[in-house]
């Protein structure tokens, strides 16, 4: 038991040397952001269709879908750009709240379904916006704005983060009279995040302002100190 006990504190000595040899260190987070001009919209819209039976409401839903689809080509959108994010059919009950006993009823269905839309050419937006109206889209979703590319963007937002944690770190540094060393560690926290311009379209011919999109960074910097 002695024996183990004497290992068991050898290796304790040993796991705390390497911290005695790291000295103070001084850990920092930056966040840098830039902004752009979008080039892109994605819109959100599609069909509701009520009727008395399943079939119908989801008929009606899918021949308005089908005109909305047709229209998008039309207008110059790529399949790989038009995609349903939701189809659903739900019915509609009657008598759900009643308090005479009498049991709740389905007088009628409601079907759905949404399209998910990237427009590449901004300056065609409210006419698209518009044109889907036109032949049968009775449900918006919202519009955000953001880029086709936005790697260079997400660049630029990252080495503003990492300067403004070595700014950070310098002004602590300074401030407590000591000296600031090499860097130990950087990591990204949480990747890069994109923040699109979120707004509501009006109808005739839809106006719409772009306004700009911005893409943010963060990093979390560890520095040794010097005396």
């Amino acid at each position: 038991m002695r024996f183990l006990s004497i290992i068991l504190i050898s290796l304790g000595l040993a796991t705390a040397v390497p911290a005695a040899e790291t000295g103070p260190t001084i850990t920092v987070t930056g966040r840098g952001e830039v902004a752009a001009a979008p080039d892109m919209a994605t819109i959100t819209l599609g069909v509701t269709s009520q009727a008395r039976t399943a079939g119908v409401a989801m008929d009606e839903a899918s021949v308005a879908t089908a005109a909305i689809l047709k229209t998008l080509e039309g207008a110059g959108i790529a399949p790989r750009d038009m995609q349903t994010s939701e189809l659903s059919l739900d019915p509609v009950w009657s008598n759900r709240g009643a308090t005479n006993g009498e049991a709740p009823r389905i007088e009628g269905f409601v079907a759905r379904n949404t399209l998910r839309v990237r427009v590449r050419e901004l300056d065609r937006l409210g006419t698209v916006l518009d044109d889907v109206l036109e032949v049968g889209a009775n449900t918006f979703r919202g519009l955000s704005f953001g880029l086709q590319q936005p790697e260079p963007l997400t660049d630029q937002a990252r080495t503003a983060a990492v300067a403004d944690a070595q700014r950070k770190a310098a002004l602590i540094a300074g401030a407590a009279g000591v000296t600031l060393g090499p860097v130990l560690s950087i990591s990204e926290s949480g990747g890069v995040s994109p923040q699109p311009v979120m707004m509501e379209a009006a109808r005739a011919a839809v106006p719409v302002a772009a306004g700009e999109v911005s893409l943010s960074a963060t990093v979390t910097m560890v520095f040794a100190l010097g005396e």
